[in-house]
């Protein structure tokens, strides 16, 4: 199994974590944008590419790829709706997070735009909501709680959001930094 992506992305992260809870065997490929535009037909990363019956397959986005994974070590990707719900929201966050941090590189910014604005302003009102989750003191973490994790860190790391008025959310990152698989895939690392 090869897991293709980069260290910074928190898809990848939250997909390299569920490899490591698993104690599946695989290989991380570190790529770049202009590799994954080549290699997958979303170009984009993670890519998860694996045989089954002596066939290649792959897999080309972080949900399919974290489902699986789970479903291979013999659990559920998810079996409760207000959770999946919080996981949903965390990828609605990252997904708004990740587009307005590169088209800031390209110059433009919630100032020039209206639809730029209502992306800032959802993640303000994502992160209030987030805030009134009750998170687990302590591991094993869920799949919603390791996205949000995976997203809070990436977005404190890139600079598109604080914690400040956010207090549970801080906590609860904290927290999760102390689990040893999660604090040794920071960004970057």
């Amino acid at each position: 199994m090869e897991l293709y992506g980069s260290y910074t992305s928190p898809f990848a992260r939250h997909c390299r974590i569920a490899l490591i809870e698993s104690g599946l065997n695989f290989t991380f490929v570190e790529t770049d944008a202009s590799k994954s535009a080549l290699l997958s037909p979303t170009q984009k990363v993670p890519f998860l590419k694996y045989k089954e019956n002596g066939t290649e397959k792959m897999l080309s986005d972080s949900s399919a790829i974290l489902k699986f994974i789970r479903e291979k070590s013999g659990e559920k990707f998810f079996n409760n709706i207000d959770v999946f719900n919080h996981y949903c929201m965390a990828n609605t966050l990252m997904d708004t997070a990740i587009n307005l941090f590169y088209l800031e590189k390209d110059a433009l910014s919630p100032k020039q735009s209206t639809y730029l604005t209502r992306q800032q302003a959802r993640l303000q009102s994502g992160l209030f909501e987030l805030n009134q989750i009750t998170f687990s003191s302590k591991p094993p973490f869920n799949d919603a709680e390791l996205r949000i994790a995976c997203f809070l860190d990436w977005a404190l790391f890139r600079e598109r959001i604080t914690l400040d008025a956010y207090k549970n959310l801080a906590g609860f990152l904290d927290n999760i930094h102390l689990y040893e698989i999660f604090s040794n895939t920071k960004p970057g690392a």
